[in-house]
Order: C-alpha cells, then sequence, then structure tokens
C-alpha cells in the first residue's frame, strides 16, 4: 500500500513538477527576504542618516504590508493567468527592492521600499500555499513541508550574504567612535527584530557615511532574479500569453490534475468547461459567504477559525522567539556574552530548517494530524523545560534548537490537515496564513511590551502561555473537525463539497483518488 502511495505522489509530481518547483523557488524570495533587515538594520540607519529608534520603523513597515498582502493574496488565485502573473510581479518586485534599497538615503523612501517588499511577500505566501494544496490535495503534507523548508533556506542565506559587508565600527563618523563590540552587541540585538529598548543608545546622524553594505542588497537582487524569469518561463510553457489562450481557466483545478496523471485529461477539460462556462467566479472567502452558507454545519466555519488559532499563536512564538531570544540570553539571570547569545537567533533558524527537511520523509510515512500532535506536545515540554532550567545556558541552546525542530512542522500541517477535513475548497488556505501573519506581528508587540515592563524571565512564560493556547486550540480543532467528519457523512447528499460545486468550486473528487486502489488505473499510467 505504502508503495501504491509513493507511486501515486510520484506521478503526480511529475505531471506537476514545473508548477511545484517554481513555487519552492518562489518561497526562497521570501526568505531572503525574511531575515536580510535585522542584521543590516545599523547600516541602513547610516545610510538614511536617522536614528535608531526611527529607523527601526522600518520593521513594522514591512511585516505590516506582509500582512496586507497575504490577505489580499487570495483574490489572486482565480486563473491560472492571475496567479502566476502575481507571482512573477511580486517576485521580480523583491528583487527590484532590492536593487533600489541602496539608494534610499531618505527614510521615508526605505520606509515605502519595505512596504512594497512586504505585500509582495504577503502575495508569495498566500498563492504558493493555496496552489500546492490545490495541486496535491490530499498529498500535500510532503509538498508544503518542502515549501517551508525554501523559507528557512532563504532565511539562512541571507545573513550570510550580508556579513561580510557589514560595517565593524560606526559607518557616520562624527566627533568619537562606537566600537566594534558594541555595535556587534545591538546587531544582534535587533536581527530578530526588537524594536524595543533601544531609546538609550545614541549613535551618530550627521558626517560621512561608509558603509558597504549596498553591494549586499545587489547581490541577493541578482541571486533573486532567476525566479521571475522560472515563473515566466512557466507561463509561457502554459501558453498564458498567447491571444488564444483561455483567461478564465481554473488554476489547479482538482480533478484536472488528478485525471492528468491518469491520462484522462479530455474527459475533464470537457467536464470542467461545462460547469465554468455556467458558474461565477468566487471571492477570496466566497466559500464562507455563499447565498446558502446557512445550511452549512457550524464545524465547517469552527475548523476555519480554530485552524486559524493554532496558527496565530505557532507563528507568534517563533516571530516573538526570534526577535526576542538575544535579548532574554544577555539579561540576568543567563548573562551570555554578546557573541555568544548572537548565535542563537541562527541556531533557531537552522533548528527550523532542518526540521522542514526532515519532516519530508516523516509525511510519506505518517497524517498530518500525528505529527502535529507530536509538534504541539513538543513545543510545550520544551518551553516547560526552558521554564525549569532558565539558569542553565547550556539547555537555552538545546531547548532552541528542540523548539525549531518541534514548531517547524505546526503551519505545513495544520494547513494540509484543515484543507483535508474542508476537502480543498481553498479559503481555508487564505484564513491561515492570514492569521500566521497577523500572530507573527502582534505577538511579536504583546512579547516585547511585557518584556519592557515585567522583565527578561517574562519572555519564557510568554512562550508558554502561547504554547498551551495554541495546544488547547488545536484539540478543539482536533473534535470539532470529528463532528464535522460525522455530520459530513450522516449527510452525504447535502455536504459542504457539492454546495461549493454548485456554486462554481470544485473539488476534488474522492473516487479519483480512491481509484489508485484498482490495479487498472494503475496500469494505466504514463511512465
Amino acid at each position: 500500500m505504502k508503495q501504491l502511495i509513493n507511486e501515486r505522489i510520484c506521478a503526480l509530481f511529475r505531471s506537476n513538477w514545473q508548477h511545484t518547483l517554481t513555487y519552492w523557488s518562489a518561497f526562497f524570495s521570501f526568505g531572503l527576504c525574511v531575515a536580510f533587515l535585522g542584521p543590516t538594520i545599523l547600516d541602513l540607519r547610516c545610510q538614511t542618516q536617522s536614528t535608531l529608534q526611527e529607523i527601526t520603523l522600518v520593521f513594522f513597515s514591512q511585516q505590516f504590508f506582509l500582512f496586507i498582502g497575504s490577505t489580499i493574496g487570495g483574490f489572486f488565485s482565480k486563473t491560472l493567468v492571475h496567479s502566476l502573473s502575481a507571482l512573477a510581479v511580486s517576485s521580480l518586485t523583491i528583487s527590484v527592492v532590492f536593487a533600489v534599497i541602496p539608494l534610499c538615503h531618505k527614510l521615508l523612501l526605505l520606509a515605502f521600499a519595505l512596504a512594497v517588499s512586504g505585500l509582495a511577500m504577503g502575495i508569495i505566501d498566500t498563492i504558493s500555499n493555496l496552489q500546492l494544496v490545490k495541486i496535491y490535495q490530499k498529498d500535500s503534507t510532503v509538498f508544503l513541508q518542502a515549501l517551508h523548508f525554501f523559507v528557512g533556506l532563504g532565511a539562512l542565506v541571507s545573513p550570510l550574504i550580508a556579513d561580510p559587508f557589514l560595517s565593524e565600527t560606526s559607518c557616520v563618523i562624527g566627533n568619537s567612535s562606537t566600537n566594534a563590540t558594541s555595535l556587534r552587541h545591538l546587531r544582534n540585538k535587533l536581527a530578530g527584530r526588537h524594536v524595543h529598548n533601544v531609546s538609550s543608545v545614541h549613535l551618530h546622524t550627521d558626517g560621512e557615511v561608509v558603509t558597504n553594505v549596498s553591494y549586499a542588497f545587489w547581490i541577493m537582487a541578482i541571486i533573486n532574479l532567476p525566479v521571475p524569469i522560472a515563473i515566466l518561463i512557466l507561463m509561457y510553457r502554459e501558453r498564458l500569453f498567447t491571444c488564444g489562450s483561455d483567461p478564465s481557466q481554473r488554476l489547479l483545478d482538482g480533478d484536472v490534475l488528478a485525471m492528468k496523471t491518469w491520462g484522462t485529461m479530455s474527459l475533464s477539460e470537457d467536464i470542467g468547461h461545462q460547469k465554468e462556462t455556467s458558474k461565477s467566479h468566487v471571492d477570496l472567502f466566497g466559500c464562507c459567504l455563499l447565498g446558502n452558507a446557512h445550511s452549512f454545519p457550524l464545524s465547517f466555519f469552527g475548523i476555519h477559525i480554530l485552524g486559524g488559532l493554532v496558527l496565530f499563536f505557532s507563528d507568534g512564538i517563533v516571530g516573538s522567539y526570534t526577535g526576542f531570544v538575544y535579548t532574554y540570553a544577555v539579561a540576568p539571570p543567563m548573562n551570555l556574552p554578546h557573541k555568544t547569545a548572537g548565535y542563537l537567533t541562527c541556531v533557531f533558524w537552522a533548528a527550523i530548517t532542518v526540521g522542514r527537511l526532515s519532516a519530508i520523509p516523516l509525511s510519506y510515512r505518517f497524517k498530518s494530524v500525528r505529527l502535529l500532535i507530536v509538534s504541539q506536545v513538543g513545543v510545550i515540554v520544551t518551553l516547560l523545560l526552558l521554564l525549569i532550567f532558565s539558569n542553565s545556558s547550556v539547555f537555552l541552546f538545546i531547548g532552541t534548537c528542540c523548539l525549531g525542530l518541534f514548531i517547524s512542522s505546526i503551519f505545513p500541517c495544520t494547513l494540509a490537515f484543515t484543507e483535508d477535513v474542508l476537502e480543498y475548497k481553498g479559503c481555508a488556505t487564505t484564513v491561515m496564513v492570514t492569521s500566521a501573519g497577523m500572530g507573527e506581528m502582534l505577538l511579536q508587540v504583546l512579547v516585547g511590551s511585557v518584556m519592557h515592563s515585567q522583565g527578561s524571565f517574562s519572555f519564557l512564560l510568554c512562550g508558554m502561555i502561547f504554547g498551551c493556547l495554541g495546544f488547547a486550540f488545536f484539540v478543539l480543532l482536533f473534535f470539532v473537525q470529528q463532528s464535522h467528519k460525522n455530520f459530513t457523512e450522516a449527510f452525504p447528499s447535502n455536504s459542504p463539497t457539492e454546495r461549493l460545486e454548485e456554486n462554481g468550486i470544485k473539488t476534488c473528487s474522492a473516487a479519483v483518488l480512491n481509484s489508485w486502489d484498482t490495479p487498472e488505473q494503475k496500469a494505466s499510467i504514463d511512465p
């Protein structure tokens, strides 16, 4: 049976390898943008000749528009040409922003450039997740794990590119100098987007600017440039540039993709054409706002809300931990040296990247709900042990590594789990991505405020509270999905899937996926 599943996944990948690799590469662009700002922020302060309090506002600018981009990204997923065009424009925008940042010598111009990059990042985030779920459906966990691995890869590459070009001393030459140690400490403090407790730091704003960070941004712009080129090649391959192409072609129609794998494309196209000529497109949250939405069970909406809350807290933990683990480590009672504490953020991102890479083969063998249970329990146990051994610097590194490994799979597994329960209707992905972005933005601000007023120990306490809340909402999600499953089994003729198909949303037929169990269908695969 496992061999049959592996053959099905391989056949699906062969049919959609160019789409899949394109979305993976787009997420690499997303990863590049995630981590470049923290290490380079002091050099950007010199470039704009602004105060430290002023330059940290660009963090909020990028994060806020990332949330906006995640929200509106679903509007571009109606058709193949719209989705790929949005991805191409967004990834090209990231390269343009990287190239333009060294030319932004005014703070407002820099904030505007980073807001544009945040908007592009949000669109990439939503579209890439949504389309991979639409392609692979019940097998999407494996490919979502790989997708999010590329975020971690980009987040690791970006600081490595920037590091040789960072200033070791004050990059604005004034009447006095700032030593390299204090600058390294401040840079590590800001590397996690830490915008609190910088009012007491005074750096020169007037004088000669000496920085080479421009080369780092130009290198990243060149590295990212193949991504929009690959998307344009895919659009040409799909004949989306020709006048005769059908602009209403749905991207990653579940039945079309599934039947394409078994060589029954022509039948699917006929059925799809008949349905699409008589049905209108559905908006971003159209699956939740249909005319007969009152006939949906409460569990249908509960799964959206609870799944979003799970990711709200899990991504909130990721954002707050990367933002404040350095500040926690250098403060009492830990009192780590600045250079040693600076490695904690790198260890955390490396653990997330390794965790997502190792989760790819695990997703072949275990269902996403089992991986989620292990991940959620692992996060709570790790945070509890970090609280118990709060005076141990060795365990801080061990716990940081374990936390990154456990939390790495929560996003892709939750996304695959909720979409599977809701039968791949699409709006769940948009809700999940938007909720995750909101949690990363809001909980990071909350943790910073609490640490500022209550002290560094509240950092781990906040993480423990967020972990318990995320686990509680996951337990509720598990029971609600059981209720939803019982409802759809009891009323199959009135299931949400059929009502959605009546309103123009096509879902993957279970009969198509189950057809792999018959030898006749298996023998019909085109090698």
